[in-house]
């Protein structure tokens, strides 16, 4: 069995085109925005979609599948893990960002014509 410790699954859609990376030694990175909607009842009895986006980002072969085979609207399943990591960005300040790192993921559906 996989590890549990840290382990994320969803099923969503991408909220746009993947945006591919290649770095100085050739490796990949795939950045993916997925959003993800539940139907929930509201205060007076009403039922809402409630959207969720999620950051997730792929490695090597799988960012080469997620750049050829996903698009803006496309459905799939995923399984990663969260990780949390921050930087200084061009003013000096520190940011926070937490993102999925997929391992794994199964394409459900095509964008909707």
């Amino acid at each position: 069995m996989k590890s549990m410790n840290n382990r994320v699954q969803l099923i969503g859609r991408l909220g746009t085109d993947p945006e591919l990376k290649t770095f100085e030694n050739d490796s990949k990175m795939a950045r993916i925005n997925v959003a993800t909607s539940e139907r929930i009842k509201d205060k007076d009895g009403n039922y809402v979609d409630q959207t969720q986006w999620h950051n997730v980002i792929a490695w090597g072969k799988l960012a080469d599948l997620v750049n050829d085979y996903l698009k803006k609207g496309s459905e799939l399943c995923l399984e990663g893990k969260l990780n949390n990591r921050s930087y200084e960005d061009k003013e000096g300040k520190k940011q926070y960002v937490t993102e999925i790192v997929m391992h794994e993921m199964k394409m459900l559906r095509a964008p909707k014509a």
